[in-house]
């Protein structure tokens, strides 16, 4: 058996509490034919999916199953540098050809390799280690970076990068991009460009908001933040876009966000992609989480 991760994807015990070794996984996935991570009865989705790989282990194996992840993405979106975590029952003592490590973990290598066979080719478990003491996957995690990508080219997208980038169909103005979007750095309320859930804060700190032209059609935001609440990198490009090709002012996306109410296009997901998220140091890991969840789970 395994520690369930509960509602909301909470661990629902610490780190190795009861006998229990807690392992990270690294994932890559293509989101286009996803509804989201998050399990959905009777949906497809990469939690459910990663979970029945997770599930599909020999007798006498350790068997995780719930999942925990860094952060959830909607439906289209996708993920290069995805994290979560898993508490496992370890093996006390090797069972036939089977070895396990000092947490009684067998050949994670080997184990990365059987779950990939089972999962479709649209994810892919990249790593698994075990992890350190306090390291959890959603509230230790101190920054998340996403990228959105936009053609702005007369004729549309690439064929070959349909499923990854926006066909926006005006041309974009970087350094208004830029302007528009260095506005909105900093710890702020962003109500404005999220869907708010009930119990949950909009407080967040924007850290990075950059644009660059990869090519002469091919135009990159690059977004970072402490945390995203639901939707918000998708609603910031969608009103940046707006400024950017000369629809909007400069100061139009940061007038929605002071008045704190939903006034802006929602960019389309299939652009979007998590690539990374960012730890701090290993003995840092367990008061990050401790400091994430009281600000996230106010009384």
């Amino acid at each position: 058996m395994t520690a369930d991760s509960g509602p909301g994807n909470e661990p629902a015990s610490p780190v190795r509490e009861g006998g229990l070794v807690r392992l990270r996984l690294d994932l890559s996935y293509d989101g286009t034919d996803f509804s989201g991570w998050a399990r959905q009865p009777g949906r497809r989705t990469v939690q459910g999916l990663l979970e029945e790989a997770l599930a599909k282990q020999p007798p006498g194996e350790s068997v995780p199953r719930s999942v925990v992840v860094a952060g959830r993405t909607d439906a289209g979106v996708h993920a290069s540098g995805q994290v979560v975590h898993v508490d496992v029952v370890p093996l006390r003592t090797a069972t036939g050809r089977l070895a396990v490590d000092e947490h009684g973990i067998p050949d994670l290598a080997r184990m990365c390799h059987r779950w990939n066979r089972y999962l479709p080719g649209d994810v892919r478990v990249l790593s698994a280690r075990v992890a350190p003491s306090g390291f959890d996957a959603r509230f230790s995690a101190v920054r998340r970076h996403y990228r959105y990508r936009v053609s702005d080219a007369p004729w549309g997208v690439d064929p070959l990068l349909r499923r990854d980038t926006l066909a926006w169909g005006r041309t974009l103005s970087v350094d208004a991009l830029n302007e528009a979007s260095g506005m909105l750095l900093g710890l702020r309320d962003f109500a404005a460009f999220c869907k708010q859930r009930e119990g949950s804060t909009t407080i967040r700190e924007l850290q990075r908001f950059t644009w660059r032209r990869l090519d002469t059609h091919l135009v990159e935001a690059q977004v970072s933040a402490d945390a995203f609440c639901h939707s918000m990198v998708r609603s910031l490009v969608g009103a940046v876009l707006m400024v950017g090709d000369g629809r909007r002012p400069p100061d139009w996306p940061v007038s929605v966000l002071r008045s704190r109410i939903r006034d802006s296009a929602v960019a389309p997901p299939h652009a979007l992609t998590l690539v990374a998220v960012d730890y701090p140091p290993d003995e840092e890991l367990a008061s990050r989480a401790d400091q994430t969840r009281a600000i996230r789970n106010p009384p």
